[in-house]
This record gives structure tokens, C-alpha cells and sequence, in this order.
């Protein structure tokens, strides 16, 4: 019987996992699945003694695939976390904690908003495009769980709000999405960097007030879309 925590990664057969040294483990017969989605019962549960928490790196993001722990030990904190979730004041809990939570979200995304508005500095001959791109990218960056830059804590939000841009941009000014990038390590990123200069260029024409011709912008075909 383990008697440890371990981070592992899914293994190729059945209830099995890769440890980090590369070995392979099959997954004690008593033991089982708690599968991502319940923060509460996932915590106590590793709380609790062995388990073996599972994660799969997909590029630069990792992903949770549950933890593995006794079968025993997970039906006994899930009977306690139902019992604490049946009461009245759980429920009120509850509310009080969705209401801070949208609160709070809504505080970030006007705070983003103005940070694009702010990274954006068009001339005031194009300020209601600027509005208008604030609101498409910020809409598209923010949403809570979209795993987006706009949801990082790492770096300041007026960089979040740059990096937002330039991402809105390459996916909805330029030719990104439909591009045959050779599968070269390196391309990808050389490709991206060609196109956010493109981005830049054209934001600096709004910037300085030059004319844009409507038919042949591609800001202005992806706002009018």
C-alpha cells in the first residue's frame, strides 16, 4: 500500500500512471478516481495521507486529471463534504461567496477595459474604435476559466492587456488561423512574431490619426463582424 504523495502523469494502460523518474505504477486496487472539478473533496482528500495526484502537460499548460487515493477515505470525506453542503448556512456561504466572486470579476473587467483603452492610445479622431476593440477584446480575454494571458496574476494587467491585444489581433486581422506552419520547433513563434509587428504597425496608424481606408482595413472588418 503506497504511503505517500506523489505528482504523476497518466499512465497507457488502465489504471496506471507514470511516476517523475519514469516508472510505471499500477494503481492499488483499492484505491480510486477523484476526477477534477471538486476543489473541496480534491484538497481534503490529498490532506488526508497517500494519494497520487495526476497531471498532463499539453504545451506550455498542465492540466489536473484527478487524484488517485482509498476508495475508504474518499466516500468518507464526500459523505462529510454533503453533510456540510445540506445546511442552511452553507447555502448562505455559498451565496455570499458567488456574489464577491462576481463582484470581483466585474471590478477586473473594467479595470482590464481601461487597460487596453490605455494600451490602445488611439488618436481621438478614432476614440470610438478604440472603444469598441476594447470591448471585443476584452470580452473575448476575461471570461473566468478561458485560459487566457488575461487571466494570469503573473504580470502586470497593463501587460495583460497588451499581450490580449496583439492575440485578438493575430486571430482576427491576420491570415493565422488558415497558415500552413511547417512543424519546425520554433516557426510557430517566429510566425507569431512577424504578425504581432504587423498588429503593431497598424495600431500605430490609429495611434498617429492617419487615414484608414474602411474597405481594406482588417481592424475594421473584424469589429464590423
Amino acid at each position: 500500500m503506497p504511503t505517500k504523495q506523489r505528482i504523476v502523469t497518466p499512465g497507457v494502460q488502465p489504471r496506471t500512471v507514470r511516476s517523475a523518474s519514469g516508472e510505471i505504477l499500477q494503481v492499488p486496487a483499492e484505491w480510486d478516481l477523484v476526477p477534477p472539478g471538486d476543489a473541496a473533496l480534491t484538497r481534503r482528500v490529498k490532506a488526508a495521507g497517500a494519494s497520487w495526484t495526476v497531471q498532463e502537460k499539453r504545451g506550455r499548460k498542465t492540466f489536473s486529471r484527478g487524484v488517485w487515493a482509498p476508495l475508504e477515505t474518499i466516500a468518507s470525506i464526500r459523505s462529510e463534504l454533503e453533510a456540510e453542503r445540506s445546511t442552511a448556512a452553507y447555502a448562505k456561504r455559498r451565496v455570499r461567496e458567488v456574489e464577491r466572486r462576481e463582484t470581483k470579476q466585474d471590478e477586473y473587467v473594467l479595470t482590464f477595459n481601461d487597460a487596453v483603452l490605455g494600451f490602445l492610445a488611439f488618436h481621438d479622431t478614432y476614440s470610438e474604435i478604440a472603444t469598441r476593440m476594447a470591448v471585443a477584446v476584452t470580452k473575448h480575454a476575461t471570461p473566468v476559466g478561458s485560459g487566457t494571458v488575461a487571466r494570469t496574476q503573473r504580470i502586470p494587467v497593463e501587460q495583460r492587456a497588451e499581450a490580449a491585444v496583439i492575440a485578438w489581433m493575430r486571430h482576427q486581422t491576420t491570415a493565422y488561423d488558415n497558415l500552413p506552419i511547417p512543424r519546425v520547433k520554433g516557426k510557430r513563434r517566429e510566425v507569431r512574431r512577424l504578425l504581432a509587428e504587423q498588429s503593431r504597425s497598424l495600431l500605430q496608424a490609429y495611434r498617429l490619426g492617419r487615414p484608414v481606408a474602411p474597405e481594406s482595413c482588417p481592424l475594421l472588418k473584424a469589429l464590423a463582424e
